[in-house]
């Protein structure tokens, strides 16, 4: 009912988007999706657009996390199709989806909590890396001067998002909140053009919330960097995102700008618990 109370209120335009998007940079055709005899995504079609932050929400068990995991590579629809900037393909595996500008942050945080934060970030430039197994171990010559530049951009993005402070810890000793906005800068560190967020704010109190939809939103803008995003806060939804689709039970049942998404009837039934259209 929370979720539901916050999808039918007025935005309060805190984060109002304020973004020219450009063209249709990846395109979702006809997924379908299904593990067994069970069906996680059922023709889904949408698409996304150049700049623009575009979430995917809809009540537990709907397929959103499914649908993250079709668009970098970790799974492989049954059915359908990927246009990723032009080129069209069956399947995306993941190290073609990070070669090609796709990053990932995930719903459980996935970094090594032992490294510290400037070497888990330093991680994310692992595919920008040019230099040979064996120049790397010497840590001489082209890959010396490769590594300081790739140190250089790792510093940039762990200013960006005020994590100087923390550099040299651990992260396994840092507060959730700090772990999570560590993950976002690995992933920032590789330059993507589109960067997936799994719940980037799921488990954090109000001022962290606040501090990461700014972020999000200061990546989208001065990075240019296209966002798609799940999370189950309908306020930042609403709030931070230029478009929005809706799943239910595997299937699209809304797609549009906020305000229209919040007058949909059937997305409204889907966050009362009534009949919604699924399965």
């Amino acid at each position: 009912m929370g979720e539901t109370t916050m999808l039918m209120n007025e935005p309060d335009a805190l984060f109002a988007p304020r973004r020219e998007t450009g063209p249709v940079i990846l395109d979702l055709r006809g997924i379908s999706l299904s593990f067994g005899g069970v069906k996680a995504l059922t023709d889904i079609s949408f698409d996304v657009r150049e700049h623009e932050i575009r979430a995917i929400i809809g009540p537990n068990g709907a397929g959103k996390s499914s649908m993250l995991n079709v668009i970098n590579g970790v799974y492989r629809p049954q059915q359908g199709e990927i246009v990723f900037r032009g080129q069209h393909r069956r399947n995306m595996d993941c190290y073609a989806a990070a070669r090609s500008g796709i990053a990932r942050t995930f719903q459980n945080i996935a970094l090594f909590k032992g490294m510290t934060v400037l070497d888990n970030v330093m991680t994310g430039r692992n595919l920008k890396m040019k230099s040979n197994f064996l120049l790397q171990a010497l840590h001489w010559g082209p890959a010396r001067r490769e590594e300081i530049a790739h140190r250089r951009k790792a510093e940039e993005v762990i200013d960006f998002l005020e994590i100087q402070h923390i550099r040299k810890t651990p992260v396994g000793r840092l507060p959730y909140g700090l772990q999570k906005r560590v993950e976002l800068a690995r992933a920032l560190a590789a330059e993507p053009e589109i960067l997936l967020l799994d719940e980037p704010m799921a488990g954090m109190n109000v001022e962290e919330k606040q501090d990461m939809c700014r972020f999000i939103l200061d990546v989208n803008d001065q990075f240019g960097t296209t966002i798609v995003l799940i999370e189950h806060d309908m306020g930042v939804v609403m709030d931070i995102s230029d478009r929005v689709v809706v799943l239910d039970y595997g299937c699209k049942i809304g797609d549009g700008t906020p305000d229209e998404v919040r007058a949909n009837p059937e997305v409204i039934r889907a966050y009362l618990g009534g009949e919604s259209g699924g399965h």
